[in-house]
């Protein structure tokens, strides 16, 4: 738990290339802002609050604590800061306020709500760096039951403001209040080689960016924030052998097992899609192949296959009855589309079967 919020705390906190002098690392690029009210109040897409709401069963108590950087003033440099409990606070020189609240609903079950708000003053005109300066950024509320369970946003949906729910424990007694979109129980890759705060993008490519940063630009991060520094000398002792394991992983499991895939030749094997299907009376074959017909409506990638020949690899079927082929190319590098399952996709009034 407190290695995934370490995480999500420096979410966007330092962007590549993690040079100060960089433009975007001018003033941070967080997720989850609460602002100072009088910023707040002149967007629509702004907050001086996030309040985090969901369902919880069991007589259990339910505590409340928030977690989130408060600026320095220097470029992206920030503290960590933590508040427990409801009341008034000032950390970090911001003025911060905190309610937690709790109502009867149906079936014995209560509805939760913890409210942070951000009462730090700003002049009326403050420009966004100025607000930042005076803002809560990656903000992340969490509530605790002990003795009790969180219901899923997917099972008692609530209306949280500026925050998303997320069951973050396997016994689901404690619920998360994410700055990203994240599913229930979220997991940290067993790849990974710890936080790289732009890690919203791929970690592998990072990595090897921050392999490629030039010595004058090594330099310069030198000189600024620990945590930054930290993470390049990190990066930078990453093995070629640990790079590769980053590379990627898919893994496809039966939604009633834990149990992992095993390989099978199977041709009814799912994660292979149909071994064939019937349209309109045209059958069409996984391995057969068909030439493309692609109409005026479609994009120039499916265009320019126009009259080419192509193996259907995959035929799915999805959730409204629509079939959906997945073809290959004869050309250099085949070979590795089909091992990434990397295919083209097309609706079988596109396609004419050959054989």
């Amino acid at each position: 738990m407190n290695e995934l919020v370490d995480t999500l705390l420096y979410e966007g906190y330092a962007l590549y290339p993690y040079t100060p002098g960089a433009a975007k690392n001018a003033t941070p690029t967080p997720f989850g802002i609460v602002y100072p009210p009088s910023y707040a109040r002149t967007l629509d897409t702004t907050h001086d609050h996030l309040e985090l709401r969901c369902v919880v069963e069991g007589e259990g108590e339910v505590t409340a604590e928030v977690r989130f950087l408060a600026p320095s003033g220097e470029r992206h440099k920030a503290e960590e800061q933590r508040i427990e409990g409801e009341g008034e606070f000032r950390r970090g020189g911001l003025a911060i306020r905190t309610r937690l609240a709790e109502a009867q609903v149906d079936g014995g079950r209560r509805l939760v709500s913890y409210r942070v708000e951000n009462l730090t003053d700003a002049p009326a005109d403050v420009d966004r760096a100025g607000a930042i300066a005076r803002s809560l950024i990656s903000t992340h509320p969490l509530l605790r039951v002990d003795g009790g369970r969180f219901l899923s946003q997917l099972d008692a949906p609530c209306d949280s403001v500026n925050t998303w729910p997320v069951l973050a424990s396997p016994e689901d007694d404690v619920m998360l209040g994410a700055a990203i979109v994240l599913p229930d129980h979220p997991q940290i890759a067993p790849e990974s080689r710890g936080n790289l705060f732009d890690n919203t993008e791929i970690e592998e490519a990072l990595v090897l960016h921050v392999k490629s940063l030039s010595h004058a630009e090594r330099a310069e991060i030198e000189e600024q924030d620990p945590a930054v520094r930290e993470m390049i000398d990190r990066a930078s002792a990453v093995t070629p052998e640990e790079l590769l394991r980053l590379h990627g992983r898919v893994e496809v499991r039966d939604p009633v097992t834990r149990e992992p895939p095993r390989p099978s030749a199977d041709v009814r094997d799912p994660t292979r899609g149909l071994p064939e299907v019937e349209v309109d009376g045209v059958t069409f074959r996984r391995g057969g192949q068909v030439i493309v017909r692609p109409g005026v409506e479609a994009d120039l990638q499916a265009r320019m296959l126009e009259g080419r020949t192509v193996t259907v690899e995959r035929i799915y079927r999805d959730y409204d009855g629509r079939v959906h082929l997945g073809v290959s190319v004869d050309q250099p590098g085949q070979e590795i589309m089909r091992e990434t399952g990397r295919f083209l996709w097309f609706f079988p009034p596109e396609v004419e079967v050959v054989r």
